[in-house]
Order: structure tokens, then C-alpha cells, then sequence
């Protein structure tokens, strides 16, 4: 049990403000109590929390671990002249190069920067086609040593050909088995129609839901029309794939009215990746006619969930529908997400202490105001998970930092030099 004294908490729906005292329960899915009177409360771990703003944690809607190890890595061998290019020369020849240590490293210095940004749930689409059998545990227990939630998948395709297509499913079936996690594949143009098949018999089977790229370039839609003549929103219908609440459809740029109908008459949530957009230079996301069923991610870019909200909030302005309710209620979504599929690991004990001292007030009226301008990763002090002080006075508690970081800088080195190959 952890007592949080003189806490000015913010209910994270309604946005209300509350002078409290707080006792936080361990455990997965557990609550947290009000209390007046502190008074001979017992408690394992007691934090004044005098100044400091208290709320629900974060959670990212989308990530990629694999993509942890390339920051500063050299240029790729041939300069890309197009996004397929892109996939092709930079994250196609990087996630081939991974092993057992390179994706450890890659989850466990992801899992500290959403922790020290204050996420504690990640949903992960993970690739290594390399190294296929068990990375999802290898990457769950990483995250779990750390000390935060997860929801995997493995993104199955056969543009590595057949054999690693069958890899891919068979990953996925013995994680399913005894963990919750997704049905991941790439994106439409590198899954063909019986692969497809066989990865929405699994995601009946377990109950499960897809986790896959969709239209994130015009490259998606031109296969899909040429070889399928539908589209890949139509594509992903036809296999029931709409259906299931648990489907995340990543990026969702270039699609047409019909699609945008398909998607919001149906149970899938949309994820919204801006700054990764706009590296690549694939276009702009807009929610428009997509329903309200809509969350972000960070595809990998970071960590930093605040970070992606003010950046599709801002670009936003001259490209979508959004505004500061809707930038907060996209950056929320993500928990709907989570309740409504009954995963573990996001209940009420799963929170962030900010140490945000403004130069103006900041109450329920213009909070979003102090969200969009004034609040960041910078403010996050301390962070609980399921119950558990995972961030102290912004140092992870679970695990030597200093070490992992180490680690990770030695297989960033035999990865770039594996890439050079």
C-alpha cells in the first residue's frame, strides 16, 4: 500500500480537481481510496505529494521496441527515394540484424523511457525475422522487469517469404496461449490472402484482435487494388478483421469515404502516429468520419505520449479535426481501449505524479489549456504501476539504468556494424 498525502488529484475523465489523500492498492486492476485523516494510516511506502498534481499514468497506443537501438545510427547504403525504400534500406535491413541481446536491450531501454515519461501500459508491434521463436517473451519480460504493462504481437508477414510467415503465426499462437496479446502483421501489401487467413483464424481462436499498419502510404492501397482489386480497408473487412474491439489499425492515412464508413460502423480502434507521419513524409492524418474510437502512438519515434499529443495537436491545426478536447480525449482513448477488452494492467493504481509548478492557475476549466502548453515528460516525478513505485524522484526503481544503458550501447554497436554487412 502506498499513502500519497496532500495530493491535488485530477480525475482523469472529468477532469475534476480534489485536495485529497490517497492510498493505492497493489495489484493488478486495484483502486485507490480517498482518505481525510492520515493519522495512524498504514501504509509500506508514504510520499507527500504538497505542490505536485496527481492523475492516471499514460499509455501508448502503439510502439515498435525493435526501432529502440536506432538512434544516431549511419545513413543506410542506398539514400531512400520513397517510403517502400524507406521500409526496404532503413527498418527492413534493422530488424533482420536483431538477436536475443539486441532485442532485449531494445525492450528494456523502452520500457525505462515510457516508464520515466509516465506510461506504464505498451502496446507493442514488434518485428525480427531473424529471430522469430520467443522474442515476445524476451520483450515481456523485459517489460516486466522493469515494471510495466503489455500488450505484444508479432508482426507476421511473408515478404521474407513463406517459411517466416509460418514462423510468425506459430510465434504468435504460443504467446496467445498463455498471454494476452495480438495478432500482429506488417500492413495488407506483405500478407498475402492465405497467410491472412490463417492470422484471422487465430485471432478467433483466442479471442484476440489484429494489430497491422494500414494505408500508412499510397504504396498500401496501390497493391491492394492491383492485386486484390479492393481496397485495404475492404481488404481487412472481408476477413472479419473490423469486428473484433481488440483490432488496432495503425496510421490510417490514405483512405477514402468508404473506408472511413467501414471503420467507424465497426468495433477496431484507430491509432494516430504524427510525427512518425511526418518523418517519413507520408501524409497527414484526419479523424474525419472515423468515429471516435480513435488513440495515439508513438511507432516508435519515442516514448513520450505527451510528446505525440502536442504534435498532432499542433500539425493538426491546418490538416484534421481536432482540437484541445479532442487531443485529450484521443491521448485518454487508449484506456477505453484497454477497459473495454478486459486486458490487465491499466486499472486505478496506475498513476503519475507531476511536478508542475505553473506561473498561472491551473484548475478543472483550463486544464487542457496547461495540457497542450505548459504540461510534459519534464514534470513527470514520480510513477506508479499497478500499485508499484516504479519511478522515484524520476529514477527508475527496478532496475540499474546506468547498466541497461550500457548494454544497450554495446548492441547498438554490433547492430550498425551487422546492418553494414
Amino acid at each position: 500500500m502506498i499513502l500519497l498525502k496532500n495530493a491535488t488529484y485530477i480525475d482523469w475523465k472529468t477532469l475534476e480537481f480534489r485536495n485529497t489523500n490517497i492510498l493505492v492498492e497493489k495489484g493488478l486492476n486495484r483502486e485507490i481510496q480517498f482518505i481525510d485523516n492520515v493519522e495512524n494510516q498504514q501504509a509500506d511506502q508514504t510520499i507527500d505529494c504538497k505542490g505536485k498534481l496527481v492523475t492516471k499514468s499514460f499509455a501508448v497506443g502503439h510502439h515498435h521496441v525493435y526501432s529502440a537501438l536506432a538512434r544516431g545510427m549511419e545513413a543506410p547504403k542506398k539514400n531512400p527515394e520513397n517510403f517502400y525504400e524507406i521500409l526496404q534500406y532503413i527498418w527492413w535491413t534493422l530488424d533482420k540484424a536483431l538477436d536475443k541481446d539486441m532485442i532485449e536491450a531494445s525492450a528494456l531501454t523502452t520500457a525505462i523511457a515510457c516508464a520515466k515519461a509516465g506510461s506504464t501500459f505498451i502496446i507493442d508491434h514488434h518485428a525480427s525475422p531473424n529471430f522469430i521463436k520467443g522474442s515476445q517473451d524476451i520483450i515481456a519480460k523485459a517489460f516486466d522487469k522493469v515494471g510495466v504493462s503489455h500488450l505484444l504481437c508479432y508482426e507476421i508477414t511473408d515478404r521474407d517469404g513463406i517459411e517466416k510467415a509460418e514462423e510468425g503465426l506459430q510465434e504468435t499462437e504460443n504467446y496467445l496461449k498463455s498471454n494476452q496479446g495480438l495478432v500482429g502483421l506488417h500492413a495488407s501489401f506483405t500478407v498475402n490472402d492465405e497467410i491472412m487467413k490463417r492470422a484471422a483464424n487465430l485471432m478467433e481462436k483466442y479471442n484476440s484482435g489484429f494489430h497491422i499498419h494500414v494505408a500508412e502510404d499510397l504504396y498500401d492501397q496501390r497493391h491492394c487494388h492491383d492485386t486484390y482489386n479492393k481496397r485495404v480497408v475492404e481488404r481487412l473487412n472481408d476477413f472479419g478483421v473490423l469486428n473484433s474491439s481488440k483490432t488496432i489499425l495503425g496510421h490510417c492515412l490514405h483512405i477514402n469515404e468508404n473506408e472511413r464508413k467501414l471503420i467507424k460502423d465497426s468495433n477496431a480502434f484507430v491509432v494516430q502516429n504524427m510525427e512518425s507521419n511526418l518523418n517519413n513524409k507520408v501524409g497527414y492524418f484526419n479523424a474525419k468520419d472515423l468515429g471516435e474510437n480513435i488513440m495515439f502512438g508513438t511507432d516508435g519515434m519515442h516514448s513520450d505520449m505527451l510528446q505525440s499529443a502536442k504534435a498532432a495537436f499542433f500539425v493538426g491545426q491546418g490538416f484534421d479535426t481536432i482540437g484541445y478536447d479532442s487531443a485529450y480525449e484521443r491521448f485518454r482513448k487508449v484506456h477505453d481501449y484497454i477497459a473495454l477488452n478486459q486486458f490487465d494492467g491499466d486499472g486505478e493504481n496506475n498513476l503519475v505524479i507531476l511536478d508542475y509548478d505553473s506561473p498561472t492557475e491551473i484548475n478543472q476549466n483550463n486544464f487542457l489549456g496547461h495540457f497542450i502548453f505548459g504540461i510534459n515528460s519534464n514534470h513527470v516525478n514520480d510513477v506508479i504501476s499497478d500499485g508499484k513505485l516504479i519511478v522515484k524522484d524520476r529514477k527508475i526503481q527496478n532496475v540499474n539504468e546506468s547498466e541497461i544503458l550500457e548494454f544497450s550501447k554495446e548492441q547498438s554497436v554490433r547492430l550498425w556494424k551487422k546492418m553494414q554487412e
